[in-house]
């Protein structure tokens, strides 16, 4: 009886320190880090991966770039 509680302390360091999992706390992503764009129509901000460029402006969509895109 008396190494039964000894027993069971070395048990949960063991698993405590080798096999448990780590938790897995979250790192940034890089897409979180995103570069927005200003659409030169309407003037709001869209990201860059969403963003329609043509001849060298940045619009945020179809509509704008008909609008605006064709002067």
């Amino acid at each position: 009886m008396r190494f039964i509680v000894p027993l069971l302390l070395i048990g949960v360091a063991v698993w405590y320190f080798f096999l448990r999992k780590p938790s897995r706390k979250s790192k940034p992503d890089k897409l979180l880090e995103e570069t927005m764009v200003e659409c030169c129509e309407c003037k709001t901000y869209v990201s860059s991966q969403e963003a329609i460029y043509h001849k060298g402006k940045c619009f945020c969509s179809k509509e704008c770039l008909s609008d605006k895109g064709e002067e």
